[in-house]
């Protein structure tokens, strides 16, 4: 509240220290504006913009926690600014906004989160099994409520990369962007693996492609999202163990072969992946993961030749290392 702000600062103000700058460069500048009950960062942005300075630039949008545009790192910590109250910062202390360390700058608080576009196309669709005959004339599927459920919880994902900026793999690795999908494509890959009606394989592409094994389970990525999504518990986790078993559990490959239990293997899942277009992140190392401009996922996870060489003349020079 602004009363408690009043009390412990000497004349009722706020300092904002927000940074300024693009990719050449920048700095933190400090502006002062008087406290106001009931506010949130994004609100004390605005205000600033309104009085001192109408070029600083700023993404946001639905201003309720439910669009993910706004994030930033408020304090050092990866956090919404339309959901981190004024009065829940420490009082009498200046305000800290900087963009997302973990994606390139673009203007002021705006980063270009572009990367995880391109992630995002190199995951394969949901693909239903075919209906049985009572499904046929009923018009639908059939599923159990709690295998709904189970996957229901990544579907609350708002998509503001918080997770993606605090996690160290690609925070302070730049040459795992090729090789690191982040966690929150691993709830996206959960989301789609957990579901009943779902027959395409991805452990393949997430233990060898989407760099999977990296993770080392530090439960930042929960901590920070505001959706309160267990991503590391719910997600991550039972992700790692269906790669395992699906790698090197021998009672699970004899109960597939009994059961004729079979998924679309990682090449013919991921025909179907809109991965078209140059990836997002071309470093000199080896591109991996993403794959090179014009060159279709499938190369990557052994296709046929010939389609490796089709999809090269389409101008791709060369294709990707095994």
């Amino acid at each position: 509240m602004a009363e408690e702000i009043i009390r412990n600062t000497a004349s009722g103000e706020v300092t904002m220290r927000l940074w300024r700058g693009d990719a050449d460069g920048g700095e933190f500048a400090e502006y002062v504006m008087p406290a106001q009950e009931g506010e949130v960062v994004l609100d004390v942005i605005h205000r600033v913009q309104a009085t001192q300075a109408p070029d600083l630039a700023c993404r946001w949008n639905c201003k309720a926690g439910k669009c993910g545009s706004c994030s930033a790192e408020i304090n050092g910590r990866p956090a919404l600014m339309c959901m981190t109250r004024m009065d829940a910062l420490p009082p009498g202390e200046s305000v800290t906004v900087a963009p997302m360390r973990t994606f390139p700058i673009l203007r002021d608080l705006v980063t270009d989160v572009s990367y995880n576009y391109e992630v995002a196309k190199r995951i394969p669709p949901f693909e239903p099994r075919p209906k049985m005959a009572d499904e046929v004339l009923a018009g639908g599927y059939r599923m159990q409520q709690i295998d709904v459920e189970r996957s229901q919880e990544f579907r609350k994902c708002i998509e503001c990369y918080l997770c993606q900026d605090v996690c160290h793999v690609i925070r302070d690795h730049e040459e795992n962007k090729t090789a690191f999908a982040g966690p929150r494509f691993f709830a996206r890959s959960a989301e789609l693996e957990m579901h009943p009606l779902d027959v395409n394989d991805r452990r393949e592409l997430l233990q060898k492609e989407q760099g999977l094994g990296k993770c080392n389970i530090t439960k930042c990525c929960t901590e920070v999202c505001p959706e309160h999504i267990k991503i590391t518990d719910n997600a991550i986790i039972p992700l790692k163990e269906r790669v395992v078993d699906a790698s090197y559990d021998p009672v699970a490959w004899l109960g597939r072969k009994i059961l004729k239990r079979r998924k679309r293997t990682p090449v013919e899942a991921t025909a179907d992946a809109p991965a078209t277009g140059p990836a997002a992140v071309q470093p000199e190392l080896e591109v991996h993961g993403i794959p090179a401009p014009e060159l279709g996922i499938a190369a990557m996870v052994g296709a046929p030749s010939g389609d490796v060489a089709s999809a090269s003349a389409t101008g791709a020079d060369e294709a990707p290392p095994e």
